[in-house]
């Protein structure tokens, strides 16, 4: 139990950095920017799946973060939120390095996670291109009462803490849930079944937490789960941002909406790359 809890511990405080970061740029942009400067990030939207693509591809869930907090602000687009989830592979790149993989595959698995993200995120953002919000930063500042007018460093760090107490409880719950669970029965659910398998995988990647793509990676070295499997858990798993929509986008439809365009893309890719016998 101490060892489940230091993990929960740790986890959490390696959000910090980015929990930080984004707020601070947030009250500034709450603060700071006039109209004109927000329309001119609004119109930049249309590289937005592109940019988050790639910027999802590093190795933490902190993007995934960021990106969810500017979408609940409507500073980024739902394709741009969207290319960054499908994009961010966690922990994927840690474990691969940690084993010893050629450096080759892992380029492969990202570079085929950023191409899906940004050709999903453009189709998304051109499919809801009628139903982009304004700027809308203020919603959140009003509902975790941070009292903006305090400055943007205190609000900020404000915002951060309540966040992160709130992920660290989460994250104790869900280490906890997998400790009982056992990696090893998730594997027998997702061991050679070639539809079944992305399925099944793609419910592990919406685990809101680090360690499913921990599981996933480990589970492929140990040949247990296909290439294509895999990616299709990868490319669901969004990491701790997920938690962060339903904490912080008070649009229940919505989030619903996201989690089946994210698990959705997520299986079919997932299913197509098994079908094309994809080996790395």
């Amino acid at each position: 139990m101490l060892d489940i809890l230091l993990d929960s511990i740790i986890d959490s405080l390696k959000l910090v950095p980015f929990l930080f970061i984004t707020y601070l740029i947030m009250e500034y942009l709450e603060h700071k920017t006039s109209h004109k400067h927000k329309e001119q990030m609004e119109q930049s939207g249309k590289m937005g799946p592109v940019i988050g693509g790639l910027l999802g591809a590093f190795p933490q869930c902190g993007f995934s973060v960021s990106a969810t907090n500017l979408y609940v602000g409507r500073v980024i687009t739902l394709g741009t939120l969207i290319a960054v989830y499908l994009s961010t592979s966690d922990e994927m790149i840690p474990v691969f390095l940690s084993e010893a993989v050629p450096f080759l595959v892992i380029l492969k698995i990202l570079g085929i996670k950023i191409l899906i993200s940004i050709l999903v995120g453009i189709l998304v953002d051109w499919f809801f291109r009628k139903k982009h919000s304004e700027c809308e930063i203020h919603l959140m500042c009003e509902h975790d009462k941070c009292h903006c007018e305090d400055g943007i460093m205190k609000s900020s760090i404000r915002h951060t803490v309540q966040i992160t107490l709130f992920i660290f409880l989460i994250n104790l719950i869900l280490n906890t849930l997998i400790h009982i669970v056992g990696e090893e029965t998730i594997a027998h659910f997702i061991l050679k079944k070639p539809i079944l398998g992305p399925m099944i995988a793609g419910i592990v990647g919406l685990i809101p937490n680090c360690a499913a793509s921990v599981i996933l990676a480990e589970l492929y070295l140990g040949n247990m789960i296909s290439a294509g499997t895999m990616i299709a858990g990868l490319l669901v798993g969004a990491g701790i941002g997920l938690l962060v929509l339903f904490r912080e986008n008070h649009h229940t439809k919505e989030n619903i909406k996201i989690v089946s365009i994210l698990y959705g893309s997520g299986v079919l890719f997932g299913i197509l790359l098994e079908a094309m016998g994809l080996v790395l």
